[in-house]
């Protein structure tokens, strides 16, 4: 039987949000085709000023949509499940850290879920998503899926297994880079530049630093660095800096660090 919307989102939060503006706004689905839950009437009246359906009611949301979107905490997820059990609704799409797809499928147990790992720049358009699509094996349900979230983020096929590396690696990194863009305004205001000028120019680097990764794939970090640094000139001693405190080893323990506390939360 036909449902009445192409996605139904539970939970209308950050990332949710994102996802269905960029939805709209490229033209992916109309407003009329998507409908949105939450318990809280002001995120609802929110996120209807893009012209998409509410409701307060869970079951709405699963009963009248093809897809479903799971946006909510993880915490939040056993009362959420309870409040569909008795619903029809085979597609569903998993944003939620730390929930593996069993668990949906105690209550939905013919249901095909998408998981992944979103990140917070995703909410610009500019994130990574690590995406365990497995369960899909229609083409054109696959392609829906990717297509919703390839409008925010570089999406990269995993399996479920390998999620809690896409914590570490690209969920959690944000933070990662903010501490160490952190450090290096920090030391520019100590040189004498203006809090906003070493910011503006620290945060464009790293933009800059990053797409020189992605556009230039036939290369190895390694040369990339290499590229940067002439001999005996400046970057090299600051390089040498890094190397004597051994970023490397440190940067590695604390998405190690990460990825244990990831599958931590899998198994409460």
């Amino acid at each position: 039987m036909e449902k009445k919307y192409k996605l139904g989102v539970i939970g209308a939060g950050f990332m949710s949000t994102a996802i269905v503006k960029g939805v709209i706004s490229n033209k992916i689905l109309l407003p009329n085709q998507i409908i949105v839950s939450d318990l809280f009437p002001q995120a609802l009246e929110k996120i209807s000023e893009n012209g998409v359906a509410v409701t307060a009611v869970n079951a709405d949301v699963v009963n009248n949509s093809e897809f479903v979107l799971f946006a909510v905490k993880p915490q939040s997820l056993d009362e959420v499940l309870d409040s569909i059990k008795n619903c029809n609704c085979e597609k569903f799409i998993s944003i939620m850290a730390g929930v593996k797809k069993r668990k949906i499928k105690n209550v939905f147990p013919n249901s095909k879920i998408a998981r992944c790992m979103p990140n917070t720049p995703c909410a610009i358009g500019s994130g990574a998503v690590g995406l365990d699509i497995s369960d899909f094996t229609d083409i054109n349900d696959s392609e829906f899926v990717i297509g919703l979230l390839g409008l925010m983020a570089e999406v990269v096929v995993v399996d479920e297994d390998k999620l809690n590396a896409v914590t570490g690696v690209s969920g959690s990194s944000p933070a990662y880079f903010y501490l160490f863009v952190k450090g290096i305004v920090d030391a520019g205001v100590k040189h004498g530049l203006t809090e906003e000028q070493a910011r503006k120019l620290a945060a464009s680097t790293m933009v800059g630093a990053g797409k020189m990764i992605l556009n230039n794939s036939e290369k190895s970090l390694d040369e990339l660095i290499t590229a940067v640094c002439s001999k005996g000139g400046t970057t090299i001693e600051a390089i040498k800096v890094y190397e004597s405190e051994n970023l490397n080893l440190t940067t590695e323990k604390a998405v190690d660090a990460c990825v244990k506390r990831a599958f931590e939360l899998e198994n409460l």
